[in-house]
């Protein structure tokens, strides 16, 4: 099955003879390492059944054998969109790719991968360094026990992919920064695939429908199981996953954007306290008071007065 074909209609002007294939590593200067984020390297390659990989035109630090293996000095995502193989990594072990995974290469840890030979595969690739991605490749977002990330080559990923090997071909000015915040989204977007892989797309849309439905009743109460039953929903499972994603119990949740929209209205307002609980809802002001305290650390007047605002 192939998976991506849009990015090779774009690169094939580009491609050796016989074999479809960009490989770039990028210049990099002080500048763009003290923006946090570099991109290093991108890549993307068809390996047709029985042809020898890894493929040459690789510099040194990258080269390796499947008998050797390899050690690099920064982080890499892999994403295989046709064909099949084999990744290993010292502290994962052994794992079977097939078309539609990825896998993430970090720094110090020793791996090896190839395609199978009588089928071969599609890979695209992505290397980076810096103080940003330091900061976010490891847990709780990333590990090197669980380095591939399956069935994660939808439409968005492709598409970043596109983007960034667009963006580096043409090389317009400061595109190294640009790069960086394409593969920032790529790595958020994975992060997204690799916490929620068996998503149901029912409990997904009712929970967006959901938060977007919060912010139009934020004056008012909302029945999370009325709602559940309204979208033929688990009230069991939305809750659940609502949690999985946000961090927060919906319940909690409308509270906290309450609590943010209050926040507005005593900073942007000359309203009294008892009218801003009225305005979102709340029947006591005391109990608005008392919410707030303990969800920002300060009572409204308090926060009001911190904020500068004198009414």
């Amino acid at each position: 099955m192939r998976i991506n074909t849009q990015f090779d209609k774009m690169t094939s002007q580009n491609a050796n003879k016989g074999s479809l294939e960009l490989k770039k590593y990028i210049p990099v200067c002080e500048t763009d390492k003290q923006w946090g984020f570099v991109i290093n390297d991108v890549g993307h390659a068809t390996i047709s059944r029985n042809e020898v990989y890894p493929p040459g035109g690789h510099p040194g630090t990258h080269r390796f054998t499947w008998e050797q293996g390899r050690i690099l000095q920064e982080y890499h995502f892999v994403l295989i969109t046709e064909g099949e193989g084999i990744f290993e990594s010292k502290t994962a072990g052994i794992r079977s790719i097939n078309a539609g995974d990825g896998f993430i290469l970090f720094p110090q840890e020793w791996h090896r991968y190839k395609p199978v030979r009588k089928i071969g595969w599609t890979e695209n690739w992505v290397g980076f360094s810096g103080q940003i991605p330091e900061l976010i490749m490891k847990d709780p977002f990333f590990s090197v026990k669980q380095p591939v990330i399956q069935n994660c080559a939808n439409m968005s990923i492709n598409n970043l992919f596109n983007s960034l090997f667009r963006l580096i071909l043409q090389e317009p000015f400061g595109y190294q920064r640009a790069a960086s915040g394409i593969c920032l989204q790529l790595i958020a977007e994975i992060y997204n695939l690799q916490k929620n892989p068996d998503s149901n797309k029912e409990i997904q849309s009712a929970i967006s429908n959901a938060k977007r439905v919060m912010h139009q009743k934020i004056d008012g109460n909302f029945d999370f199981q009325d709602f559940c039953t309204s979208h033929r929903v688990s009230y069991s499972k939305f809750r659940a996953d609502f949690r999985y994603q946000t961090g927060f119990a919906p319940q909690q949740y409308f509270l906290l954007i309450k609590m943010e929209k209050a926040k507005q209205l005593l900073i942007n307002t000359d309203m009294k306290t008892k009218q801003i609980a009225f305005n979102l809802g709340f029947k006591f002001d005391h109990y608005f008071s008392r919410l707030f305290k303990a969800k920002t650390g300060f009572s409204p007047q308090e926060f009001r007065r911190k904020s500068g605002i004198t009414i």
